[in-house]
């Protein structure tokens, strides 16, 4: 084993871009970088994804292909101060004909400002700047400086690619893993695409002297596993409970038990879930379900009291019965319409026949004449006119043929009827 007292994963880094594992997309034949690499020729770049997937490497990796000076920093430790001093030494290089990659990481740390200050150097070509981050440049970056990169999407690395690592790192260190075969596949299954986190744990294990070589149960009890991403504010975050929402409509119910248990085992507070559950309850059931509702208020209830484990079947039970639930927003088209009417015709005010008059200025005013009590018909059902007079009937709200909705819809067709009879006599 190397005698170095630098992580393995710093050490095994490789050093030009052929040597990088995945990123196909980026490093393919006409990929992004690999033309980069091609024509010899960097251009200022922003590589976007998740930890552990080759980012760093990717940037030191094209430095060393074009022959630049590859200067790192940290937006976590790094200041304008720090950014001004590394462009007054890019410039001194430059005029020695020697250029400069500089690399910042976690630039989605640098406010405007900082980030503003990058600016006219990218413009005046003292550096090539690549930035990393695990953040949506859309959401985190200024347009300025988006305007000036290109974006690289990373991804998080295959199984393939991760066992390809594993077999790299024994030839580095000489050794065989105390793993058997069925524990090197759970190895990279359990790195979760985390190329830093595989080569640290490869690190541990050979560094540990097992007396005999590891089953997956044993190597679960003697590494701390990676926790799936979720960072419960982050991009990550908004991704899962979207695909929680998309798959609940699409009733896709296995699919949503799936990203809920992500975000549960990631930690994600269940309240947030309940929350949003409830919410789909009412958008997304609806009518066409109205315990829907009612559903999802007990089973935040019912977790508020007996919290977890067993308030966790509270929450499974709730996300199968709202993927198997029908579907409607009808609620939701019916208040669009209702509002963007109500804006349209200002204050115009209700018939006089349904407003009470409780003085009698207002009796004489008509509030109230012609009046009819529903109730008190032999049909409960007047067929009146609730609408302003100055205003034709409107129809806001169009029940589907899906569950209860079906049944609000035969009413409606009912009432309609008997309204467009009743007055057809007047």
């Amino acid at each position: 084993m190397k005698n170095e007292n630098r992580p393995l994963a710093d050490l095994m880094r490789p050093q030009n871009i052929d040597d990088v594992v995945g990123q196909t997309t980026l490093l393919g034949e006409n990929g992004l970088v690999r033309k980069m690499v091609d024509n010899q020729r960097l251009s200022n770049l922003i590589l976007w994804g998740p930890p552990g997937c080759g980012k760093t490497t990717i940037a030191r990796a094209l430095a060393n292909s074009v022959d630049m000076d590859f200067v790192p920093m940290s937006a976590v430790f790094s200041g304008t101060a720090d950014v001004k001093k590394t462009m007054d030494a890019a410039r001194i290089n430059r005029d020695i004909g020697r250029n400069t990659l500089l690399f910042i990481d976690e630039i989605h740390r640098f406010n405007k400002t900082q980030q503003d200050t990058l600016l006219p150097y990218l413009e005046d070509g003292t550096v090539v700047f690549i930035g990393a981050t695990t953040e949506n440049p859309s959401f985190n970056l200024n347009n300025a400086l988006l305007s000036r990169c290109h974006i690289g999407v990373l991804q998080s690395l295959s199984d393939d690619d991760l066992e390809t690592l594993i077999e790299r790192a024994e030839k580095f260190l000489g050794i065989k893993l105390p793993l058997d075969e069925n524990a090197r596949k759970h190895l990279a299954q359990i790195a979760d695409g985390d190329a830093r986190f595989l080569l640290n744990t490869v690190e541990y294990l050979a560094n540990a002297n097992f007396s005999a070589p590891l089953d997956s149960d044993m190597l679960d009890g003697v590494i701390q596993k990676r926790s799936p991403l979720s960072d419960k504010s982050g991009d990550e975050h908004y991704n899962l409970i979207s695909a929680v929402h998309k798959s609940l409509r699409a009733s896709d119910t296995d699919a949503a038990l799936y990203w809920v248990a992500r975000m549960m085992t990631s930690g994600q507070d269940p309240m947030y879930l309940f929350r949003r559950l409830a919410r789909f309850a009412m958008e997304d059931v609806g009518l066409a379900d109205p315990n829907a509702m009612q559903i999802a208020l007990a089973a935040w209830q019912l977790y508020e009291r007996i919290g977890s484990p067993e308030g966790d079947l509270a929450l499974t039970e709730l996300v199968i019965y709202l993927g198997t639930a029908p579907k409607s927003i009808g609620n939701y088209r019916a208040q669009k319409a209702a509002y963007a009417v109500a804006r349209e015709t200002g204050s115009v005010p209700p018939p006089k026949n349904i407003l009470n008059a409780p003085t009698k200025m207002m009796k004489n005013l008509g509030y109230g004449d012609g009046y009819i009590y529903d109730p008190d018909t032999p049909t409960g059902f007047s067929g009146q006119n609730c609408f302003p007079e100055s205003m034709p009937r409107q129809k806001f709200y169009y029940p589907i043929e899906r569950g209860f909705e079906r049944e609000i819809k035969k009413r409606l067709e009912y009432w309609d009827a008997m309204r467009e009879k009743i007055n057809s006599k007047k």
